[in-house]
C-alpha cells in the first residue's frame, strides 16, 4: 500500500496523521539515501561529449548573433525602398523582391522570379500601375491611387532607383 499525504489521510478516518507523517518521512529518506549512492560525477566520456555540445554551440550563438547585428546594419544602409499604398492597395520593393497587397491578397516575388517591371502612368488621372511579368510568363498588376498628379512623377523616380539598384535584366 502507497503511503498517503496527511490531506489524503484526512478523507479517511483508519489512518492516524502520525502515521501518515512518519510514512511520507521514511520515504523522503529512502530518495535521499538511493541519491547519495548514485556517482556524482559522470563517466568521463560523457563529459567530454557534453562539454563539446556546449563549445559547438557556444560559438554558433555568437556568429548568429554577429550575424544578426550585422544585417540590422545593412538594413540601415542597404539602398533605395519603394513603399507606396493607398486605402486598398500597396506596393513595396526592396532589396528582397517586390510585394503587392491588395485587401488581405498579398503577393510577394523575388528578384529572381522577375524577368520585367512596367510602369504605366496615365495621362489624365492619378492611378500608379505597375505590372510585373515573372519568368514562368505570368502577369500580375497592382494599382494605387496617388494623392495628386506630381506624386506619379516622383514614384516612377523611386522605382526607378530600386529597379536600377535591385534588379538585373537577363
Amino acid at each position: 500500500m502507497a503511503p498517503r499525504l496527511v490531506e489524503e489521510a484526512d478523507d479517511t478516518k483508519d489512518v492516524p496523521p502520525e502515521a501518515a507523517d512518519e510514512a511520507v518521512a521514511d520515504e523522503v529518506t529512502d530518495k535521499v539515501s538511493e541519491e547519495a549512492q548514485a556517482p556524482e560525477t559522470p563517466d568521463a566520456d560523457e563529459s567530454d561529449g557534453a562539454d563539446e555540445a556546449v563549445g559547438a554551440a557556444g560559438p554558433v550563438a555568437l556568429t548568429k548573433n554577429a550575424s544578426e547585428s550585422e544585417s540590422a546594419a545593412d538594413d540601415d544602409e542597404d539602398g533605395p525602398v519603394f513603399d507606396i499604398s493607398d486605402r486598398r492597395a500597396s506596393m513595396t520593393a526592396d532589396r528582397t523582391g517586390v510585394r503587392f497587397q491588395l485587401d488581405e491578397t498579398e503577393a510577394e516575388f523575388g528578384w529572381d522570379e522577375i524577368g520585367a517591371v512596367e510602369v504605366e502612368t496615365p495621362r489624365f488621372g492619378r492611378r500608379f500601375t505597375v505590372t510585373l511579368h515573372t519568368t514562368g510568363r505570368r502577369r500580375y498588376q497592382s494599382d494605387v491611387d496617388a494623392p495628386s498628379r506630381s506624386s506619379l512623377k516622383a514614384w516612377t523616380a523611386e522605382l526607378d532607383a530600386v529597379l536600377d539598384r535591385y534588379f538585373e535584366e537577363s
